[in-house]
Order: C-alpha cells, then sequence, then structure tokens
C-alpha cells in the first residue's frame, strides 16, 4: 500500500541553523518554558552556543557523539541542541535503564561526554563495568567527587556566554541521534536517525499547524522518540516549547489551560489518566489545535471519548522509531475506522510478507513492511542486527521490517493484529492478543488488559490475560474469564484471568509484556 501524495522536500537546513534564524527573526519570542521560567529564542540560543563551544573547547569534532542521560530540563534541550550544532550525534538515554545496560549503551555509543545528574551517577556506581567517560551534571554548579567518579559542574564546565562556536556546515546524511531500543530482550540497539530524516519530520508538521504561534505541551520523557517528534519541529518551526519534566495529570491540564497550549503529543496511557480526572472537563482546553498519540496500542473506545471531550484534531500516528513507513489516522475525521491506525503517510509504502520473507498480495494477513524518507540509517555499530532488520523487493528497494501483523482493509485503512513476537501459536493456530483484548475491555470492570502466552504442554501455548479493575467493582478473576470465554472462539479461549492493581509499562506507556509473562504463575485454585 502505497501513499498517492507527493513528498516535496525544500532544500535541507539543520535545526541549528533554523533556531539561529528564529533568534534573529523572533529574539523576544518564547522558545521555552519550564517550571514557571521562560527562555526567549535569543535567550535560548546564547545557552545552545554555550554548550557547542564548551564541547568545541573539549575536542568534539563532527560526527563524535555525546550521551545525556537525565531528567528533563531546559539544560538538556540547550546541551542536545548544542551537541548538534557542533556537528556531534546525541545519544539521549533513559534514566531508568539498569546499570550495566546503560553501561553498555554509552560504550557502544563511543561517547565523548557524557551528561547525568545525580540519580544516574548513583546507579553508573553500581555498574560491574563503569564506562570510562568524561562526566558532567546538569543538576550541580561545581566540580567535584560523588561516588567512585569525579565530574564536572555545569556551571564550571559551560563556556562564556557570548562566545560563538565555530561554525560547523552539517551535512544531512550525518547522524543526528542514535536512539536505544528498549532492551526487553537482550542489549538496546541503537538506532540511528539522520539529520535529514529530522528535517523531513519537521516539515510534515506543518500541515499540523506548528509554526511560531505553535505552543507545544511536553510531558513525555526527552530520550524518547515519541517525544522527539513534536519537540524538535516546534523549535524548527519558531513555536514555544512548555517542558513538564514529570507527567502530572492535574499540572498537565493547568499547564494547558494557563500557557493556551496548542498542540501535544501524549501515550495512549496519558490520555486515559487525564480523560479519568474528575476535573478534566472544567478546564478551558480550546485553544488546542492538534493533538497526537504514538509508541502503544490506543483503544477505539478511547480515542473516541478524546475526540468527543477534547478540542482540536487527534492524529494517531503508527510507525517505529528505526523508520520505514508510517500511517497516521485523523480520528476526527474519520469515526467509523477508530479500529485501524489509517493509511499511509505522503511519501510511505507499506507491503505485507510472509514468514519465509516473500510478498502476499493484498488483503492478506502478514509482517508489515515499509519504506519512506524518515528511515534510519541503521543500528550503530551492529550491522548484523541492521541486516536483520532490513528486507528488499525484487527490485532492490529497501524496506525496514515492523516485526508488526496486520492486513489493509478494503478502504486502505491499517488493520494492526498483534507484535509478531506476541502473537501465540497454540495448537497450531495463530492467536493475536490484541483479539482477546478488545474482548475482555468490552467488560464493564475492565479497566485494562494485556494477554500473554504462557507455555502450556498440552497446547505449546495458551492465553492468559492479566487485568486491572475499575474502581467500585469487585468482579473476580474466575467471573471475568468466564464472561469472555463465552464470547471468544474456542481457540481463543483464556487458560486464566490475573487481576493485578496495575499493568507494568515503561517510561512512554508501553506494557510490558515480557514481564507479565515472567511473572505469570498458574493458580493453584
Amino acid at each position: 500500500m502505497t501513499s498517492t501524495a507527493a513528498l516535496d522536500l525544500p532544500p535541507f537546513e539543520s535545526i541549528g541553523e533554523q533556531i539561529r534564524k528564529w533568534a534573529r527573526e523572533q529574539g523576544d519570542h518564547a522558545a521555552l518554558v519550564c517550571d514557571g521560567t521562560l527562555y526567549s529564542y535569543a535567550e535560548f540560543d546564547a545557552m545552545i552556543d554555550q554548550c557547542a563551544s564548551a564541547l568545541q573547547r573539549d575536542g568534539v569534532v563532527p560526527e563524535d557523539v555525546v550521551a545525556i542521560c537525565a531528567g528533563a530540563s531546559p539544560w538538556y534541550a540547550a546541551v542536545f541542541l548544542g551537541a548538534l550544532r557542533a556537528g556531534a550525534a546525541v545519544a539521549p538515554l533513559s534514566p531508568a535503564s539498569h546499570p550495566d545496560s546503560l553501561a553498555g549503551m554509552i560504550g557502544n555509543a563511543g561517547a565523548r561526554v557524557l551528561f547525568l545528574d545525580e540519580p544516574v551517577q548513583r546507579a553508573l556506581d553500581g555498574a560491574a563495568h563503569a564506562p570510562a567517560v568524561r562526566c558532567v551534571r546538569l543538576d550541580a554548579q561545581e566540580t567535584t567527587q560523588a561516588g567512585t567518579a569525579p565530574f564536572t559542574g555545569l556551571d564550571a564546565w559551560l563556556a562564556p556566554r557570548g562566545v560563538a562556536p565555530r561554525e560547523v556546515r552539517i551535512e544531512p546524511q550525518w547522524a543526528f541521534n542514535i536512539i536505544y531500543s528498549s532492551g526487553t530482550t537482550g542489549m538496546p540497539k541503537g538506532i540511528v536517525q539522520s539529520h535529514a530524516m529530522r528535517f523531513a519530520y519537521a516539515l510534515r508538521s506543518v500541515s499540523r499547524g506548528y509554526g511560531p504561534e505553535a505552543v507545544t505541551l511536553i510531558s513525555t520523557p526527552l530520550y524518547s522518540n515519541t517525544t522527539l517528534v513534536s519537540f524538535f519541529p516546534t523549535f524548527a518551526l519558531g513555536g514555544t516549547v512548555v517542558l513538564m519534566p514529570k507527567f502530572d495529570t492535574k499540572r498537565y491540564l493547568e499547564l494547558a489551560q494557563q500557557h493556551r497550549a496548542t498542540h501535544t503529543m501524549l501515550v495512549p496511557v496519558q490520555y486515559q489518566r487525564l480523560l479519568a480526572e474528575p476535573d478534566f472537563d472544567r478546564y478551558d482546553l480550546s485553544s488546542f489545535i492538534s493533538k497526537s498519540c504514538t509508541s502503544a496500542p490506543f483503544n477505539a473506545a478511547l480515542k473516541a471519548d478524546v475526540v468527543r471531550r477534547w478540542p482540536g484534531s487527534l492524529t494517531e500516528f503508527y510507525g517505529m522509531t528505526e523508520g520505514g513507513a508510517s500511517c497516521e489516522l485523523c480520528a476526527d475525521e474519520f469515526p467509523a475506522k477508530l479500529h485501524t491506525v489509517g493509511k499511509p503517510m505522503p511519501g510511505h509504502e507499506m507491503r505485507m510478507i510472509d514468514a519465509a520473507g516473500e510478498e502476499l498480495p493484498p488483503g492478506s494477513i502478514g509482517e508489515i513492511v515499509g519504506r519512506s524518507p524518515t528511515m534510519m540509517t541503521g543500528y550503530y555499530r551492529q550491522p548484523e542486527k541492521t541486516a536483520e532488520a532490513e528486507w528488499h523487493d525484487r527490485d532492490g528497494q529497501r524496506f525496514i521490517r515492523t516485526g508488526d501483523i496486520g492486513r489493509f482493509d478494503e478502504e486502505g485503512f491499517l488493520v494492526l493484529m498483534d507484535r509478531k513476537k506476541d502473537m501465540i501459536i497454540s495448537g497450531g493456530f495463530n492467536i493475536y492478543p490484541s483479539d482477546l483484548e478488545q474482548v475482555l475491555l468490552g467488560h464493564p470492570a475492565v479497566a485494562e488488559a494485556a494477554v500473554v502466552g504462557v507455555n502450556s504442554e498440552r497446547w505449546g501455548e495458551t492465553p492468559v490475560a492479566f487485568v486491572t479493575v475499575r474502581s467500585g467493582r469487585d468482579e473476580t478473576a474466575h467471573a471475568i474469564a468466564d464472561w469472555a470465554n463465552e464470547r471468544l472462539g474456542k481457540m481463543q479461549r483464556l487458560a486464566e484471568v490475573v487481576v493485578v492493581e496495575a499493568l507494568p509499562r515503561s517510561a512512554i506507556g508501553k506494557v510490558l509484556k515480557r514481564e507479565l509473562r515472567d511473572a505469570f504463575r498458574p493458580s493453584s485454585a
């Protein structure tokens, strides 16, 4: 399936050049707001220059790598952009990573400098092999010792204000960032995204109303690609970022109303929690132009509730950090297609392949592969893993494998079945957990549901559901299982339902099904 819309890209311009332009043209305009402090474009541009100059002073050259692992803050943003202005790539790392995994990512990236905060420094002290890299603390001023490693405080490290960095001509193919995968199935892989890819992301945001009048409320972590696809386009197009270091439903709504937010990117669990806030409908959210969602399955009923209760358009994006092809669903325009993730975006092409890698005819269920201008260069220093992620058609065109199973309906909308690795094979039959989860969510007592396959001597695998129960309801796990199994096909029936207080999730809201699978113990009842 290919989008018929043309993708006409203007000449490449780096984000450093774009911010510099806005600092000249609208220096007093708000670039960033965080914890009540406003940073104008002129001020923010000067902060970026301080960081770029300090990195160049310390010997960082174009195409080196700089790592950041800390909580969101204005200086986190300035360091990220300063490294880019100096020509370096940035590896933004999750502070929630296991210390050994974190050390491994820093080593894989070959980071010249690591920017961190106190909690991350303490975590690295517990790593089996702490990386030998210069550390700069974003939450400290002076140079001192902490734990087993010395660090430089931010104030002591920064170049003097007003010192201009040496100009670097950024090439479109250079690495912009290295985004590390979650690592739930081994050491995380570094996904290399180029400046050209980020430039394309910014350009496509124009159609969704990004520009100098945009106010983007950011509440997801800055190490996540989910965040960056709205974070950088806001700056590139002259808008204002309102940065929330930590998500809180009430505070989010207060900031949205106070700053007259126009744009936001949230994950499904955040939409769920916001709409469950008792005072949600009392806040004035009429300023919103565009709301977006990605990263995890977005329940059709929840999409409908967002469209009904929250002004502005709602767009769901389906795609991967690795790039390839992406789909978009304008939920308010296609209320009958909320069970899908939309159609391929302009310039994006998707196909279906079988387990042997053979292309399937239209309408078939298969693994989704895609290609577009927004494709990763590859996995950093892992050519074998890069090759595993690619598929080539008979003409030699390169596609990225998604690992997702789906099909296109008769109108060209993509229906996701499940992750290939999450598909359950029971007695030789394919069972898609998402089908079972949708049935469970139809139970009036079930708030959330996740289905995983567990080992079975008789069937090979069998489905088990983990659910959370709505407040005030007291249905038992057995009752929920009986209700669901009455509505499921014979080969889909649940072996067990487990009621939990909360589903384990990553920082961007993905349910960690491996944790559920590993923790499951059959009921003795």
